[in-house]
């Protein structure tokens, strides 16, 4: 039996409110919004929230590590940062998951010493339960007070599942199943 966490009409539905949220918070800004993608978790929630949306965005992102299998190892590793142009510019950083709020804290950070005139944060899902770190989570789909490791709509484990429509909770059994796949 599946433990359903989110289905793909509720993670619909949630991108669609979360957009007209954002549009309504973004319609009088005179300038072209930059969307950053935290990825690769974040990418299937982006694109649904950018096609939701309907209004123009400058899209990049940005590639830190901070997991190791299903846990999260409290360091953050950047990989790739943002190749737009930061400074004096509206920011929405686009996150799959936030937990202990280590990663989008120092993302935060990170763009408002490089010069963000305004940095919106929207996140699939906020892991409260977890949180080590203060952050200030402007729209989120939906809000976890249980510590589960979860997977599909983006969210991996060792690169697998990205693809699943949904978002549940994996057994014991199937992450035993995906590390004799993954070596």
């Amino acid at each position: 039996m599946v433990e359903m966490v989110m289905s793909h009409e509720e993670i619909l539905k949630a991108c669609e409110d979360i957009a007209m949220k954002l549009k309504k918070r973004l319609e009088n800004l005179n300038d072209v919004p930059l969307m950053i993608c935290v990825m690769k978790g974040a990418i299937n929630f982006m694109v649904e929230l950018m096609l939701q949306l309907k209004m123009d965005v400058l899209t990049d992102y940005v590639q830190v590590r901070s997991w190791e299998g299903t846990s999260s190892t409290g360091e953050i590793t950047f990989k790739r940062d943002v190749s737009h142009r930061i400074e004096g510019r509206t920011l929405i950083i686009v996150e799959d998951i936030i937990d202990s709020g280590i990663t989008m804290n120092f993302l935060v950070n990170h763009f408002k010493q490089m010069g963000a005139k305004e940095i919106i944060v929207v996140a699939l899902f906020d892991k409260i339960c977890k949180r080590k770190v203060p952050i200030k989570i402007d729209f989120v789909g939906k809000t976890l007070n249980e510590d589960k490791f979860l997977v599909g709509y983006g969210l991996d484990y060792k690169g697998l599942l990205r693809n699943v429509p949904y978002v549940y909770v994996p057994s014991k059994e199937e992450i035993e199943k995906w590390d004799k796949m993954v070596k």
